[in-house]
């Protein structure tokens, strides 16, 4: 779980493989927005992100990465559920991608 105080502004990053028809699908042509949900609550409020434009060294997962702090996208003290929504051409997966700790 990542952790971040309360008064850092950074980057909440997740890593992001995609397929088509069974193959490696680069998805930063879409947008992409994260959420913070505590306990089990659905996403409502969305913030917009962005895509680092090149994979992992090695791999075929890019990496989707959203700034929150005070002066960007401020969470208080807590723990939430991080979600990712990217919008593609056809279809706008929305899935948890884990949890982060606002210390």
């Amino acid at each position: 779980m990542q952790s971040i105080s309360v008064l850092s502004t950074e980057y909440v990053r997740v890593g992001v493989r995609a397929t088509v028809n069974g193959g490696p699908y680069n998805p930063t042509g879409g947008s992409v927005q994260f959420a913070f949900t505590r306990g089990t609550s659905r996403p409502e409020e969305w913030a917009d992100a962005e895509w680092d434009d090149v994979p992992l060294p090695g791999t075929t997962t890019y990496v989707a990465r959203c700034l929150i702090g005070p002066d960007t996208f401020p969470l208080a003290v807590g723990t939430y559920n991080v979600w990712i929504k990217i919008t593609a051409d056809l279809e706008t997966p929305v899935r948890k991608t884990g949890q982060l700790q606002i210390t």
